[in-house]
Formats: C-alpha cells, sequence, structure tokens
C-alpha cells in the first residue's frame, strides 16, 4: 500500500511539469505560414461589394450623431443580449442584415479558412458578421484604431492565437475598407483566419 502511495505522490509532482510540456508542444506546433499579398487581394475583392458598401454608407450617415454615450449603451446592451435567452432585438436585426447574410455564406464557401468575419462603420459599430461577436463597438480596439484610423490602406495582422476548443490556430486579418466612388475610408473588416487550414491547403 505504502509504494502504492509513494508512486501516486510521485506521479502528482512532476503532473505540473507534463502539462507545462504539453502546452509547448502546443505552442510550438504553430504553422509556419503567412498571409499573402495575394491573400489580401482576395479578402479586399469579396469584402468591397455593393451589399458591404451600400450598408456602410447608409449606417455612416445614421450613426453620424450618436454621442460617445449612446455608443457605450449601444455595446453595453448588446452584451447582455448575448447573455440573454429569448428577446434579443439588437443582436436579430444585426444578423438579420443583408450585409451579414453575405458574410455568414462567405466564410461557408471558404471551407473552414474563415472562422469569423464583421464589418465596422466609420465609429466602430458592427455593420455586419458571421456570428454574433463579444462586442458590439470595436472602435477602442487594435482592429479599428490601427486600420480605419491610419488610412484607407492600412492594414493590422494581430497575433496568432491557439484556439484550444478546436486546436487550431487563428489570425485575425484587419484591413480598411474605402469607398471605391472617393477613395476615403468608410469602415473596416475583420477576417480570423484557419491557419491550420491554411497551412494544410498550401502544403497540397
Amino acid at each position: 500500500m505504502r509504494r502504492i502511495l509513494l508512486k501516486l505522490a510521485i506521479s502528482l509532482a512532476f503532473l505540473p511539469l507534463a502539462i507545462g510540456a504539453v502546452v509547448g508542444s502546443a505552442e510550438a506546433d504553430a504553422p509556419r505560414v503567412q498571409i499573402s499579398e495575394a491573400d489580401l487581394d482576395l479578402m479586399r475583392d469579396w469584402v468591397a461589394v455593393p451589399v458591404t458598401i451600400a450598408t456602410l454608407r447608409g449606417l455612416n450617415a445614421e450613426q453620424n450623431a450618436l454621442s460617445q454615450a449612446d455608443i457605450d449603451a449601444l455595446d453595453k446592451e448588446w452584451r447582455a443580449e448575448r447573455e440573454r435567452i429569448g428577446d434579443r432585438p439588437l443582436v436579430a436585426e444585426l444578423m438579420a442584415r443583408p450585409l451579414s447574410n453575405y458574410l455568414l455564406r462567405r466564410q461557408a464557401m471558404a471551407g473552414g479558412l474563415y472562422t469569423e468575419i464583421f464589418v465596422v462603420t466609420d465609429r466602430g459599430l458592427n455593420a455586419g458578421q458571421s456570428a454574433v461577436t463579444g462586442d458590439y463597438w470595436q472602435g477602442d480596439e487594435a482592429k479599428f484604431t490601427k486600420t480605419f484610423e491610419v488610412g484607407a490602406d492600412a492594414v493590422f495582422i494581430d497575433e496568432a492565437e491557439l484556439h484550444e476548443a478546436s486546436g487550431t490556430w487563428r489570425q485575425q486579418v484587419n484591413f480598411t475598407i474605402p469607398d471605391p466612388e472617393t477613395g476615403a475610408p468608410i469602415g473596416a473588416v475583420t477576417i480570423e483566419i484557419n491557419l491550420t487550414e491554411l497551412a494544410r491547403r498550401r502544403a497540397l
């Protein structure tokens, strides 16, 4: 009995080291693949379609009078609705927009390459999305401050992160959306890429 307890104690003592080894191994497995200019050009093409431009123009005009207090209230309501079961008018209205339907189809057509897509207005508020996001306002985050606030050609590619639930590596690509007529920034987009899937396709 003492031998069994001793072996158990030794096993438990080394458990944190074993867990650390597994985590370290997972981090080392990040695919060495980069988003290319060709990838960016392809994304720009299917983002800058009429439904995107029309939605942004319309919402930008509507949101022009919003104060920061109004924006904060909308973001708070969005967060509350995300946790609510039943009536979710703000979430339901946004998810029913033609732009959201388009982005959802784009994500599905990509066959697992894109895991999330959302477009925001010139105020940083969600204009359309493929799934319910954590926030309604993105205006204080790098995905907006390093794209829309920088200029029409700005691109910000965030650090790759391990998605533990699926065991895949993901990376957010963010860029400004310009108005095709004036060239001025009218919004921004975030496209989350499944790097594991991208690496698999490039290895074929």
